[in-house]
């Protein structure tokens, strides 16, 4: 018998990354296709397609992303406690191809219980790549940050490919092979983690070897067939999205409380503070994603008609520009970023994570100033420049890898590690929170359009951004004021 890797071996790893991370990161990356496909197209989908209003198409696009960030939440807490990471992300993705390929079959009559698959899928299976990742690596190991900013950089590559394939496939050939394709990559990288999850060693086991393997068991498909008859209510309050507030807040209670249930039970109060910095960086990562996350929804139906397909030298699809030029960018400026805060660092003038944090929120800002200065560069029919578009995503890009990938290793940091798939799940929560406010922000820039034509929607959809910016600004100015507060309770993880 083969004998299995120890933890130690793992943790023992020489040069800048373990080997595992490559194996989780080709299995985050074919995730990360299917999921920017389909963030991509959902409220293009169901304006051109289901034929729902601007404004109600924002609010479900919302719905639906703060369901699948919710799920995650409580898909890790399911890891944690009885499936472990491993079990739980090979479930989710098994979940995840079904829901694609049911929308794949019939589109306009099977999209919602498609969408419904894919929330309980997603929520088993994304917390726990990035939970395994953190476990590569000693506590007090150094190279951490870096693996999460090449894991972040990585995963972005999926992305990139997904976010333009699917737009183009469904906009141009056929929304059954754009959902299909989503299934296709899905199973890819179920296979990809079947292959290569012996090389993880104990990481991602179960949490319940100390039962007999019928207890354990019991408990394992109590938690599969409690997923299962969740799907109903699911397809119902997604379809709905009046519950969807009562839904967000009623789990929103539920993640706070028992997080500070947690937290009291720790007991040491040098724990207690970490794990409390650990919170406040999981809610200005709500902030941030308030602002950022328009991208799949008003800056999706502002693309579709109000600029132009000339992005430099070519002519290229707005939608495909703007569901892929972010993660384009990611994978092009992380490495330069990643290679800039070690040249700051090796001067001894690095900005510690919470200026990074507050630096990335200026950049949004920034960025959201420049998607309002694209009314500037219209012309009389309302169509604006492509480039300036553009351009805007660069900047916001730039801000996101301020806080992004060092958010995620500051959480595990921060964390006991009996408690990073909570953790995980609440950093993931807090996008879904922030999906719900961008979506409901998105609605009402839609809804301030009261006019009839492009030049209308350009205005309004304009001055919408220029708010954003200023919500931005206002937060990254806060952020900054308290950070030595913040940086008390840190004590000594940077």
């Amino acid at each position: 018998m083969e004998q299995k890797i120890t933890l130690e071996e793992i943790q023992n790893f020489k040069g800048n990354y373990p080997k595992q991370l490559w194996y989780l990161f080709f299995v985050e990356m074919w995730e990360r296709f299917c999921f920017y496909g389909m963030r991509g197209v959902l409220v293009i989908f169901m304006v051109d397609q289901l034929f729902l209003k601007e404004d109600h198409a924002s609010e479900q696009y919302g719905a639906i992303q703060a369901f699948v960030y919710a799920f995650t939440f409580i898909g890790g807490i399911f890891a944690d406690k009885v499936l472990g990471f491993k079990k739980s992300l090979f479930f989710g993705g098994i979940v995840m191809i079904l829901g694609n390929l049911l929308i794949a079959v019939s589109p306009h009559d099977f999209f919602y219980y498609g969408i419904a698959f894919s929330i309980i899928g997603t929520g088993f299976f994304k917390p726990n790549v990035s939970s395994m990742v953190g476990e590569l690596y000693h506590e007090s190991d150094g190279r951490r940050d870096a693996g999460y900013g090449m894991f972040y950089a990585g995963i972005n590559v999926g992305g990139l490919f997904g976010g333009a394939l699917c737009v183009y496939l469904g906009k141009f050939y056929s929304w059954q092979l754009c959902f299909l394709s989503a299934a296709i990559v899905m199973f890819l990288g179920l296979i990809t983690f079947l292959f290569t999850k012996k090389y993880l060693g104990p990481i991602g086991d179960s949490p319940l070897l100390n039962l007999t393997p019928q207890k354990r068991r019991i408990r394992e498909i109590a938690v599969y067939a409690l997923s299962i008859l969740s799907l109903p209510f699911i397809f119902i309050m997604v379809k709905n999205t009046k519950y969807t507030d009562y839904f967000m807040y009623t789990i929103g209670t539920i993640a706070v409380s028992y997080f500070a249930y947690e937290l009291f039970k720790l007991g040491d109060s040098k724990l207690q503070k970490k794990l409390f910095a650990a919170f406040l960086f999981v809610f200005f990562y709500f902030l941030f994603n308030s602002i950022y996350e328009q991208s799949g929804g008003s800056l999706s139906l502002f693309a579709k008609d109000n600029l132009n397909d000339k992005l430099l030298f070519f002519t290229i699809d707005p939608n495909v520009v703007n569901n892929s030029s972010n993660t384009f960018f990611v994978v092009v400026l992380s490495p330069l970023i990643g290679l800039l805060w070690i040249w700051l660092g090796k001067r001894k003038i690095e900005p510690n994570t919470l200026i990074k944090f507050g630096i990335g929120f200026l950049f949004l800002a920034a960025s959201f100033y420049i998607f309002y200065l694209t009314r500037f560069f219209a012309n009389s029919e309302g169509i604006a420049s492509l480039n300036v578009f553009t351009f805007a995503y660069l900047v916001t890009t730039i801000g996101e890898l301020c806080l992004g990938p060092i958010g995620m290793s500051i959480i595990t940091k921060l964390s006991p590690k009996r408690l990073f798939g909570m953790m995980m799940g609440l950093w993931f929560l807090a996008s879904a929170f922030g999906q719900l406010a961008a979506g409901k922000l998105g609605a009402e820039i839609s809804r301030s359009n009261t006019g009839d034509t492009l030049v209308s929607k350009l205005q309004s959809y304009t001055e919408g951004y220029y708010q954003l910016a200023i919500y931005s600004l206002i937060a990254g100015v806060i952020l900054l004021a308290i950070s030595p507060i913040i940086r008390k309770l840190m004590q000594e993880v940077k």
